[in-house]
């Protein structure tokens, strides 16, 4: 049982203090399932803080370093034990809660850097035919001639300013039996928590243990992948001394297309007709991403109304993957009418005897009123509305007129 009232840990994981094992294993299998963030996204937060109760309680040591002194113990070491604070900074990577932030850890223990995100732009053609492609990019890595140490063999020495915690406690006194703690970067080490002697400093890397170098990757886009996906390159970020580099990661931006527009494995074109083609059949040719030559053919007698959609199976994108398997086309037609006046009134009762009969037309009672059917510019509204603009700008003219407009009266 722990000695101190500190129970966080286990709350986070549900569990009782002097729980067992096989009981804290299956509490944290049950949390890291339901809160992992491949199933709920918005817990990540939640997600850190379950595997770092866990990290701290499966293991037996670090179980009972926490059992006996809780949190406030371990930030300041145990009671002042000297060997406290550097099992401290080992495990936790220099803070309690500093885990669940923006810092991970490896399998192996060691902090880990920060990943790098770099943007790619990604044509269609590249995602349906697959594009190998060389990135080049300036990180840190240690520097060679130190070995990452800074300088010569024993020049690093432990900051004295804050015993090499990078960090520095202030105290400061607001009023009489009230102080104010303040924790600060340390600025004789600038938080590093080791100072060099200039004399003893490395001199190409001048004391900073790493060094710029330019890196070129060699980046495989396969055959199928999809805007927002994500090519990494494990342990190829920045390098630090004592600290796993993290990850580059390439996040696919996909390019409009002119003619193509993609819906997951499916591809989407538009394609213009004329009427003759609509009504008696057509044959059309298009560049597929592969630089193919397509060609499509509708047989006469079928019709294709304005705005339809029709589909070609299997020309669709390559699943990833499984590129032998792809999606569909599917084709949307823009039916195009004719210009007014393009045949003759002759022709064109000829064409009407060609065409299906019209309906039908119904009686007209004598009082009917005939009115006349014009065309209609959308951009500029209905006549109606700019009969009542006009009207109310006529109103307004007068109210500015004379006064306040005409009102009636009631005597």
């Amino acid at each position: 049982m722990a000695n101190v009232a500190d129970t966080k840990l286990y709350d986070i994981l549900g569990v009782p203090p002097g729980v067992s094992d096989n009981e804290l294993k299956k509490a944290y299998r049950k949390l890291a399932k339901e809160y992992h963030p491949d199933k709920n996204p918005n817990a990540g937060d939640k997600f850190k803080e379950i595997s770092f109760a866990y990290e701290v309680l499966s293991n037996p040591e670090k179980r009972e370093l926490y059992d006996r002194y809780g949190e406030q113990g371990l930030r300041e070491g145990s009671g002042g034990s000297g060997g406290m604070d550097d099992i401290f900074s080992h495990i936790f990577g220099g803070g309690l809660f500093g885990f669940m932030g923006n810092q991970s850890r490896s399998r192996n223990g060691r902090r880990r850097g920060e990943d790098m995100m770099h943007p790619l732009k990604v044509s269609l053609e590249d995602l349906y035919n697959g594009k190998t492609t060389k990135l080049q990019l300036s990180k840190n890595v240690l520097c060679s001639s130190c070995n990452g140490q800074g300088g010569k063999s024993g020049a690093v020495q432990k900051c004295a300013a804050c015993r090499g915690r990078g960090m520095r406690i202030m105290i400061r006194q607001l009023a009489p039996g009230m102080v104010q703690q303040m924790q600060s970067v340390c600025s004789d080490c600038n938080g590093e928590g080791e100072v060099i002697n200039e004399k003893d400093r490395c001199k190409k890397c001048e004391g900073k243990k790493v060094i710029k170098e330019v890196k070129i990757l060699e980046v495989h886009v396969d055959k199928g992948m999809k805007h927002g996906q994500r090519i990494t390159f494990t342990g190829e970020a920045d390098q630090a001394p004592g600290v796993e580099p993290g990850d580059i990661v390439l996040l696919l931006q996909e390019k409009e297309h002119e003619v193509f527009q993609r819906d997951g494995n499916d591809l989407h074109m538009t394609h213009k007709i004329g009427l003759v083609e609509a009504l008696c059949g057509f044959q059309f040719t298009f560049k597929h991403l592969d630089a193919r030559q397509i060609v499509v053919k509708y047989p006469p007698g079928k019709v294709i109304e304005p705005g339809c959609v029709r589909v070609v199976r299997g020309e669709g994108m390559p699943q990833y993957r499984n590129p032998f398997e792809k999606g569909d086309l599917y084709i949307k037609f823009d039916v195009q009418f004719p210009e007014n006046n393009w045949i003759s009134p002759e022709k064109l009762t000829e064409l009407e005897d060609l065409l299906p009969a019209r309906p039908e037309v119904p009686n007209i009672i004598s009082d009917a009123e005939e009115v006349d059917l014009q065309e209609f510019d959308t951009t500029r509204g209905s006549s109606g509305g700019q009969r009542r603009e006009a009207y109310n700008d006529s109103s307004d003219e007068e109210s500015g007129h004379h006064g306040p407009g005409v009102q009636c009266a009631h005597q």
